[in-house]
């Protein structure tokens, strides 16, 4: 049902019922590296190009996800997802291998939660049994897409985030009672555009700084919950700017967050050894979604977390709309989460 604003409540506890996630070689040797399902020793993983690679992550993702829910690929009635590739091509191709009904969604990296509270959705309310969603990213075929090529060797700005290669899939189907230790999604708060007038695209946690304030501080409100509720709250891919920024808007709002309740997946998913070339952190479509289905729900069932919420962010730009001079509208899409004991 509809709360508040901007925010559905699920009361009949859709479950994540299975996961899969597949990462390249540089998250490999990433702090959650072992967290992985599957890890390429190369980016180009056997294919003639990125793109190419860049779907492979997807199939690859979906058949473990839905091998480990313990169903089959036809007990799935819908398939929800999206990378940032021109018109999501590697998705759309993951969606004909799979041959299960599709709606390709593109919210940038916020992708990974808008596809959770729309399959949640779709559950809750008798719309599906089993919807597969989830989202990805390849660092070369997006570099070269929004930035410059890797291969070029350009310097980039410390503001800059290193992009994922990744993919992060998930069965969401009905609970049970007989379910235990299940990790079940309790609600969602839909974001809104922002824009604060940001171009710089090798600035992006700062741009999305403000979107990711906005829906978490509007989940709250919606839910009217204290600010303690969730033992922990993660953003998608804000890193180092983005995520001080939304902590101290969030601080001057009078929510008041110890500084170990509020990480940032591009902050967790690479060791400290990467810093030189992940920079501000690790950001891309591929991000929230590898590091939440893989690191954050292990968490939750070894009983390290309870309740969390998965902030996810997206830069709503293109590579035309930069050439245009047009500004850096941004979104972020709140997922709430809890474990049914």
């Amino acid at each position: 049902m509809l709360v508040g604003k901007q925010s559905w409540r699920f009361d009949n506890r859709p479950a994540i019922l299975g996961t899969g996630v597949v990462g390249g070689p540089f998250e490999g040797k990433g702090r959650l590296g072992s967290e992985f399902d599957v890890v390429y020793d190369k980016l180009w993983m056997n294919e003639d190009s990125f793109e190419k690679a860049s779907r492979l992550l997807v199939e690859d993702a979906v058949k473990i996800a839905i091998k480990k829910s313990g169903k089959q690929q036809d007990e799935m009635q819908f398939f929800l997802a999206g990378d940032l590739i021109n018109q999501i091509t590697p998705t759309s191709f993951a969606a004909r291998t799979n041959s299960l009904p599709y709606f390709g969604l593109f919210g940038a990296c916020s992708t990974s939660m808008e596809g959770l509270a729309l399959a949640a959705f779709l559950v809750n309310y008798g719309g599906a049994k089993h919807v597969v969603t989830g989202a990805s990213s390849h660092n070369s075929a997006v570099e070269r897409q929004f930035r410059y090529p890797t291969e070029y060797g350009g310097q980039k700005a410390p503001t800059a985030q290193w992009t994922v290669t990744g993919a992060g899939m998930a069965v969401v189907g009905e609970s049970s009672m007989q379910m235990t230790n299940q990790p079940v999604v309790v609600g969602a708060t839909i974001g809104k555009v922002i824009d604060m007038g940001m171009s710089d695209p090798l600035n992006m946690g700062g741009a999305m700084a403000p979107a990711a304030f906005d829906t978490i501080f509007t989940h709250f409100q919606d839910f009217a919950l204290p600010y303690d509720h969730y033992d922990c709250i993660f953003t998608g891919d804000l890193g180092e700017i983005g995520h001080a920024t939304c902590y101290e808007l969030l601080m001057q709002k009078g929510v008041n967050l110890p500084q170990n309740k509020f990480k940032d997946c591009g902050l967790l998913i690479y060791a400290d050894s990467q810093k030189k070339d992940v920079l501000s952190g690790g950001s891309g479509a591929g991000c929230s979604a590898t590091v939440f289905y893989g690191h954050i729900l292990n968490e939750m069932k070894q009983n390290r977390y309870k309740k969390v919420l998965i902030c996810a962010t997206g830069a709503l730009l293109s590579p035309l709309s930069f050439q245009q001079g047009e500004t850096i509208p941004c979104i972020a899409h709140a997922v709430a989460v809890e474990l049914l004991n």
